[in-house]
């Protein structure tokens, strides 16, 4: 099966091209902010180089989120779009599973995240068990006192030895992090950014949805909308899509 994956769900840009679970090719441009002039080409010399078409293609993946607001609305429109009209597979996979699959540790807690600034995080904690990721601590928007309370408590419970903290803005939080009390790691380096390859592989075991369900999970409503909420005094009304702190 031939996957074609994408992330622009963070300020790196990534797409890659997966003959099942094998990352044929994986192309990124670190630090870009204009996904939507990129993601195109990026694609299309992948193609190229691979000598193959778009209608190829078996399977389309994305990162879903959360990240990037507009990030997430490129990438999910453009697989939206590509699956539509070659009435192909595609698959939403979430950024913060594929930045714990960077991660190979077994017994160990593996905590994503991207900073979301104010001491506010897109994150969410997995294990892995029987060579799959496990969602332990819900993919969500959390203050990081939360966030680590929740990582103590689990932790304390299950009696992990371990935990691996990947993603964006944890070095920042290394007082706050210290203050657990239990053994601490950080990723490396590539182990910090999403990559479309591991997206691809992740979306060998993920549901296909049709393309008109694939959308973003934003888990966070944007100030604007917060702002707007206030002003007006309507409450927000029921979305799983957004998983928010009361």
């Amino acid at each position: 099966m031939k996957i074609l994956s994408v992330s622009t769900a963070t300020n790196q840009l990534s797409v890659a091209l997966n003959e099942d679970t094998t990352v044929m090719v994986e192309k990124s441009e670190h630090d870009k902010r204009n996904h939507s002039e990129h993601l195109d080409p990026l694609i299309a010399e992948i193609l190229t180089e691979n000598h193959l078409k778009l209608k190829d293609i078996d399977r389309f993946a994305v990162a879903i989120g959360p990240g990037s607001y507009t990030g997430l609305r490129i990438g999910v429109t453009t697989i939206k779009m590509f699956a539509s009209i070659l009435a192909k597979q595609a698959v939403g996979v979430s950024t913060m599973k594929a930045l714990a699959a960077n991660c190979q540790d077994t017994d160990t807690l593996i905590v994503a995240g991207i900073d979301a600034r104010n001491d506010n995080f897109f994150a969410g904690a997995y294990l892995r068990e029987n060579g799959q990721l496990v969602n332990i601590i819900e993919d969500g928007h959390y203050h990081i006192d939360k966030l680590l309370k929740a990582v103590k408590d689990y932790a304390l419970t299950h009696k992990l030895e371990k935990v691996v903290f990947v993603g964006t803005g944890f070095e920042k939080q290394k007082e706050a992090i210290n203050k657990l009390d239990l053994p601490v790691s950080f990723g490396t380096d590539e182990q910090n950014v999403t990559h479309a390859g591991v997206i691809g592989k992740l979306a060998i075991d993920e549901q296909p949805v049709e393309p008109d369900q694939l959308l973003p999970r934003y888990l966070r409503r944007t100030q604007a909308e917060v702002d707007w909420h206030k002003k007006t005094g309507k409450p927000f009304e029921a979305d799983s899509n957004y998983v928010e702190e009361v």
